[in-house]
């Protein structure tokens, strides 16, 4: 039996739609119709960082920046599973390749796919956090950049920060 909590199928639906839109804004490098997805303040959570990229500014940046390292970045093989509650979990395999400066070094023209796991939160039919789970040690060495190693990881972000 469901909570009491869970969507209904119209809001499961629609909460999907949203999710394509979301995911095809990134790939079209729309980011007003990116930033349309969510409901109130966008948030981002890469957990493999640390970083967290909060409101209209800082993902915009967040995704100027990955989109000119990696202009064709893109998903494939994307899973939905939707939860009993607000949450929705992708996985998908993420492809692109470093064909533009990446963290202030040229590009090296190699490119990556990784698993990611992404944990959207919902508040009806829009989202309001992105959390994302990547192996970014498998993506720097994808592209050729073992010298950015020690940036991935990191030793102080921990649930007790993300939303």
């Amino acid at each position: 039996m469901a909570p009491d909590n869970a969507p209904d199928e119209d809001l499961r639906r629609r909460r999907l739609a949203v999710l394509d839109e979301h995911f095809r804004s990134e790939i079209d490098h729309d980011w007003a119709a990116c930033l349309a997805t969510f409901a109130g303040t966008p948030r981002y959570e890469i957990v493999a960082t640390g970083a967290v990229h909060e409101g209209d500014e800082a993902v915009i940046a967040y995704h100027s920046a990955q989109r000119t390292a990696f202009p064709d970045q893109h998903h494939e093989h994307v899973r939905m599973h939707v939860a009993d509650d607000d949450t929705i979990v992708s996985e998908f395999d993420l492809l692109g390749t470093n064909t533009g400066e990446f963290l202030g070094l040229p590009p090296t023209g190699r490119a990556f796919r990784v698993a990611v796991i992404a944990v959207f939160t919902f508040e009806g039919d829009r989202i309001t956090n992105e959390r994302v789970y990547l192996d970014g040690a498998s993506l720097l060495r994808q592209i050729a950049r073992e010298e950015l190693l020690g940036l991935a990881g990191t030793t102080d972000f921990a649930a007790a920060q993300m939303r």
